[in-house]
């Protein structure tokens, strides 16, 4: 028989019907501490009260106005993360495949309307992860994304990552006049839990002022508080061109966003984009409140503390555990495991013990809690991986 839903994901045998802040409850029964929020998109955690407000309120005036009208949800949305951030200018979309596209696009048009319609080439990274559309698995470039989908859209270059030694010279060497922007993650998501070094952010920036091209950051997975800054980049102290944003900044709905520079947006002018959804009202509403809460600065604080709980626990499982964990990696509350055994074995073990888990390349554990966790549902988690290791060296 043919499913009814096209069968391309392989799920885990678990059917949640409720959430209450870092826990979900599966029809059995049982209850789960979330571990994996969404894939980091849950930064509030389940049926958050404000968000859950926020939204009733809106859904009992809008739901949806066509883009062709001024939408003030959008506005003010917008209005707070210009004020935020390095950004002059935002367009709204539902996804971060979407916000990758927008960038795609941004940056070739740029160059165009600068009078060199040759500048298309885009420089990417091993292990990047920019969604699953045609032009972001072209970014991306791994046969595991792309094999079976040619012809691929053309202008990418893919180049090793630059995280381990920082060394940039292959960079420079890829950078022609054909070069149009530069497009990276500060911490890699799917491609393992990968932080770029500040210093290698700031000489990323520093060779992008140096030949004019657009830097352009995918903070999809570590933005919207995640590393217990507002955005990751913050860390290293520079400032993108362009920025694609997503998961987090709905607190669970479907919302992301392309920030940018107005001289990096110059190009996109009055017909050049659009989106049916992006920006709905809805949408906006409940990413205003989410933005009211991760960009106040004690927030942060609080997602720095428990950041550090996690990680001293983590390190203290890792010297328990050598058999199945080797390190831990990461910034703030978006930290992976790099396993000894299959990361899935360790996944499926802690299904076992009632945690949520996500796996990665390179074999890694992530954790990626919701970012207003508590100190005792961090002690919960370390005691529930705790017994989760210890089944696998007893099977």
């Amino acid at each position: 028989m043919i499913p009814s839903i096209l069968p391309t994901y392989s799920r885990a045998p678990l059917t949640f019907v409720e959430g209450q802040g870092s826990w979900l409850l599966e029809r059995s029964g049982r209850r789960f501490l979330d571990f994996g929020a969404g894939i980091a998109v849950n930064a509030l955690g389940h049926a958050n009260p404000t968000l859950v407000a926020a939204l009733k309120e809106q859904a009992n005036k809008i739901w949806h106005l066509s883009n062709l009208y001024e939408i003030p949800e959008q506005q003010a949305l917008a209005d707070a993360l210009v004020d935020a951030t390095f950004a002059d200018t935002v367009f709204f979309t539902n996804s971060g495949t979407e916000s990758c596209e927008l960038a795609v696009k941004m940056a070739r048009k740029y160059w165009y309307e600068k009078g060199q319609p040759d500048r298309v080439e885009i420089i990417t990274f091993e292990g990047a992860f920019h969604g699953r559309s045609s032009a972001a698995i072209a970014a991306a470039g791994s046969e595991k994304m792309t094999k079976g989908f040619g012809p691929l859209l053309p202008g990418f270059v893919h180049l090793a990552w630059p995280g381990e030694d920082g060394d940039l010279s292959a960079v420079e060497t890829a950078i022609t006049d054909k070069t149009a922007a530069i497009f990276i993650e500060p911490i890699q998501g799917e491609g393992g839990i990968r932080p770029l070094p500040d210093g290698t952010l700031k000489a990323l920036r520093a060779l992008c002022d140096k030949h004019g091209i657009i830097l352009g950051l995918d903070e999809v997975q570590c933005g919207m508080g995640r590393t217990g800054k507002l955005f990751a980049h913050e860390w290293a102290g520079i400032k993108p061109d362009v920025m694609m944003v997503a998961k987090g900044i709905g607190g669970g709905f479907p919302l992301g966003a392309v920030l940018a520079t107005e001289e990096a947006a110059s190009g996109m002018t009055g017909g050049t984009h659009g989106s049916t959804y992006g920006g709905n009202p809805l949408a906006c509403a409940v990413g205003k409140a989410v933005m009211d809460t991760v960009s106040d600065e004690p927030f942060l604080e609080h997602v720095r503390a428990r950041a550090g709980q996690l990680r001293q626990g983590l390190e203290g499982l890792i010297a328990t555990h050598p058999e199945v964990f080797e390190s831990v990696r990461g910034t703030g509350l978006m930290l992976g495991i790099k396993c000894v055994v299959p990361n899935l074995e360790v996944v499926q073990s802690g299904y076992a013990e009632g945690i949520l888990t996500v796996p990665a390349a390179d074999n890694v554990l992530r954790l990626l809690p919701a970012l207003n966790i508590t100190a005792e549902d961090i002690s919960e988690a370390l005691t529930r991986l705790d017994h989760a290791a210890s089944a696998l060296k007893a099977s």
